[in-house]
């Protein structure tokens, strides 16, 4: 990775927020809740298995419940993370028409966490 001369003297967290990019937990939860979305809207299809439960639940528009996978822990581990975050999506988020416009929403959303 090059250095910015501007930005060598910061530390990694303001370089990156200098920078207008996510941390690499940020950048990982991205990725899974724009999988998940992908998953739920029927663009994902590596998997036959149902990874989720989705119910509707007031104005909160949909809510996740992960399924219990007994033989492979890497997926119980992904829904058991996703579900958490993605019940805590503002309603406007979770039922975006398009990829886009949900990660526009999304990235939004990551920026103004702590």
């Amino acid at each position: 990775m090059k250095i910015i001369k501007s930005l060598e003297h910061l530390p990694y967290e303001e370089t990156l927020q200098e920078l207008g990019l996510f941390n690499l937990d940020k950048r990982r939860l991205r990725g899974d809740i724009i999988n998940t979305y992908k998953y739920l809207k029927g663009r994902c299809q590596e998997d036959d298995a149902r990874l989720f439960h989705s119910s509707r639940m007031g104005s909160k528009g949909h809510k996740l419940k992960h399924e219990k996978f007994h033989l492979n822990v890497r997926k119980n581990f992904f829904t058991l993370g996703v579900a958490e975050h993605w019940n805590r999506l503002p309603r406007e988020t979770v039922e975006s028409l398009s990829l886009e416009t949900f990660k526009t929403h999304l990235d939004t959303i990551l920026h103004n966490l702590l």
